[in-house]
């Protein structure tokens, strides 16, 4: 099973290949950090104006619904799958990657809990200054977690996994979202 790679073009994944959907969620989160980053210098500039405050509005709706989810596919379903799979071997690098991104899942979450607080006054109209929630050290902690999951969690999760397992955690992610809209043809 090949990843998709961040920056490259790639069509759109479902629930049906839960790590590719995990990898493409990485480039969402990338995007939102850069969001968050334009955001800070535009504040700078033009205060919390209208763009400013549906960017605001944008990037929380996002960390507060797909990159929560996104943990929690990773903690209940990926992580235990992954854990299972070495049952009766010595799964100590695995056991110390995934209590590592375990943490990071936390500093990832109080630090998010600061910025949305920013976030939320722009969403008032109020020009507060995103520098104070350290918006760098924000993004910065999400590139390297991406990194460490795509350089080391999915490449394993795709060898170790079988396709039942894929299935499973791929159905968890999907029920985890709550009823999905039906897609409409539309004819021509």
């Amino acid at each position: 099973m090949a990843l998709t790679l961040p920056g490259q073009s790639a069509p759109a994944v479902g629930f049906e290949v839960p790590l590719e959907m995990l990898a493409a969620c990485h480039g969402r989160v990338q995007h939102q950090c850069d969001t968050l980053l334009r955001l800070a210098a535009h504040l700078q500039i033009h205060g919390a104006d209208r763009p400013a405050q549906e960017a605001a509005l944008a990037v929380m709706r996002y960390f507060d619904t797909a990159a929560h989810h996104h943990h929690e596919d990773e903690e209940q379903d990926l992580f235990p799958a992954l854990l299972e799979s070495m049952a009766g071997s010595d799964a100590v690098c695995l056991r110390e990657l995934t209590a590592s991104l375990r943490r990071d899942h936390r500093a990832l979450e109080q630090r998010w809990a600061a910025l949305r607080q920013r976030l939320l006054q722009i969403t008032g109209g109020i020009s507060a200054a995103l520098a104070e929630a350290d918006v760098p050290g924000f993004v910065q902690l999400y590139e390297r977690h991406i990194a460490r999951e795509e350089a080391e969690l999915l490449p394993m999760a795709a060898r170790l996994l079988s396709e039942a397992e894929l299935d499973r955690i791929g159905l968890a992610m999907c029920a985890r979202r709550g009823p999905q809209p039906r897609r409409v043809r539309r004819l021509h």
